[in-house]
């Protein structure tokens, strides 16, 4: 939430959902199916693996030109990510 300027407080507690907004729907896709492909090392998750993101991107037919900026999106969710987890360790 918060590499996208929001905090809990900015949802109830009866909200489980909320909107992308269109400019970002399809680095969500992304995200979403790559969501297995973790590396993992002896401290726990480091990153996407970047080469199954790269594949998918292929196979979900993007285009070359706007492969660098969703990949831009989705490094920002994978930090975010990597950052929850590693919250959760301490």
């Amino acid at each position: 939430m918060n590499v996208f300027g929001f905090s809990a407080d900015d949802f109830s507690e009866e909200e489980t959902t909320f909107g992308v907004w269109p400019c970002n729907w399809r680095a969500v896709q992304l995200f979403i199916a790559v969501s297995t492909q973790w590396r993992i090392g002896m401290s726990g998750a480091t990153g996407l693996d970047y080469s199954a993101v790269a594949a998918v991107m292929e196979c979900g037919n993007i285009k070359p030109k706007k492969r660098k900026a969703l990949l831009e999106k989705v490094r920002m969710m994978e930090l975010e990510v990597l950052s929850m987890w590693a919250g959760e360790h301490e």
